[in-house]
């Protein structure tokens, strides 16, 4: 990497401050650290996120029939809640929930969203629109030239700062965080080179995989997103990767922080233990 020695001259209480940062892992030494804050103050301004949590949640029948998988309970809090807390702590308080199935006991729960110190949005999918299709019902609200896009129904421990940092420096229209399960056949495998992602397979045939590393269902994409979504038809997400690995516009963020998809009763009961402490 291209680098310049620069020397400066701070404080002893600044200084200390700064070491606190030091963890010998992800900040490994005084100067990475001052890089890392640095880095941190420059990151692109993003103040929007699209929360997708209209799915009916077939794979948790019964209990979708009374209550939207967003409202499920982990560690004494509801899935939707806990997203929330991350994109706070993010400064992105301008929230847009796409609703449909049981969508209004989500707007009961969180209504404005002042008491969370949020601004949420709610679109309402009156007919099932997919993942693709909600995001651009979704559309006349976002203001951000960049914006997050995030599954109602996860759980990831995600520094979102170098998630957007990482989008920019790439500058192709969407990226990808990506973690890594032992098996991706009942998700989407990625094969990266490098930053770009070359291939996208949704669910892949077990035994066959080439890749452990899955879309953690958390995205960051500028609005020419938009030129790739279907305007009329109920569409997903992830029909639009091959297209944008096609145009080179498609980037990965592998990241080892915990990850937990709450997609049927096995994983649920895995998330409540590997996430339950309050």
């Amino acid at each position: 990497m291209d680098r310049d020695r620069l020397t400066i001259t701070l404080s002893k209480s600044l200084l200390s401050k700064i070491d606190d940062f030091i963890d010998g892992t992800k900040i490994r030494n005084r100067s990475h650290a001052i890089e890392y804050l640095i880095k941190k103050s420059l990151v692109p301004k993003v103040t929007q996120a699209v929360i997708l949590s209209g799915g009916k949640g077939l794979n948790m029948r019964p209990f979708t029939f009374e209550m939207p998988k967003g409202l499920f309970p982990v560690g004494g809090k509801p899935i939707l809640e806990r997203m929330i807390e991350l994109l706070r702590q993010s400064e992105i308080r301008d929230i847009i929930f796409s609703i449909g199935h049981l969508g209004e006991k989500i707007r009961e729960h969180f209504g404005d969203g002042s008491k969370f110190g949020v601004k949420i949005t709610y679109v309402m999918e009156e007919k099932e629109a997919g993942t693709a299709g909600a995001l651009v019902l979704a559309k006349r609200y976002l203001k951000s030239d960049n914006f997050l896009v995030t599954h109602g129904d996860i759980l990831i421990d995600l520094d979102v700062l170098d998630f957007i940092s990482f989008h920019k420096e790439q500058g192709t229209i969407a990226t990808i965080a990506l973690t890594s399960v032992v098996d991706p056949s009942s998700f989407g495998e990625v094969v990266l080179n490098g930053t770009k992602i070359v291939r996208f397979i949704e669910k892949p045939e077990k035994g066959r995989q080439t890749s452990q590393l899955i879309s953690s269902g958390f995205y960051i994409f500028n609005k020419d997103i938009f030129s790739y979504l279907p305007k009329d038809m109920p569409s997903f997400i992830e029909d639009i990767f091959p297209k944008l690995i096609e145009a080179k516009e498609l980037s990965g963020f592998p990241f080892a922080g915990r990850w937990a998809d709450i997609g049927t009763p096995l994983s649920y009961g895995r998330a409540i233990k590997e996430w339950g402490k309050k």
